[in-house]
């Protein structure tokens, strides 16, 4: 079964199937690529509870920054973020995204918790 939370016309926010749970992109507000970064993994946060998971049980995770240049200042709060020993497979790039504001765009999947 697949179950789709806060669907739209376009996307779904949250997909879950067979004990996997699909995050939309997340973006977050903020002057620079750190609050940014901190206000989408807040959003992360609240997209896996609602799944009935957790950032201990996310399995890849998908970043993509505006400019390379941004990549420290990002893992700074990225590494703050990820709770020790649980670390996911990680992806990082540079990407035009979807409005000259957005700095950070991060793509989760994460397992639902037992």
């Amino acid at each position: 079964m697949i179950e789709r939370i806060e669907t739209g016309p376009r996307m779904s926010r949250i997909v879950k199937h067979s004990g996997t749970v699909y995050l939309c992109g997340q973006v977050g507000s903020g002057a620079d690529v750190a609050e940014q970064t901190h206000d989408c993994l807040a959003r992360v946060d609240a997209l896996l509870a609602k799944a009935g998971s957790s950032r201990e049980h996310i399995l890849q995770a998908i970043v993509w920054l505006a400019d390379m240049s941004d990549f420290d200042a990002m893992n700074e709060v990225w590494d703050a973020w990820v709770p020790e020993g649980h670390a996911p497979a990680r992806a990082c790039g540079e990407a035009k995204l979807a409005n000259a504001d957005l700095l950070v765009e991060v793509i989760v999947t994460a397992a639902v918790r037992d």
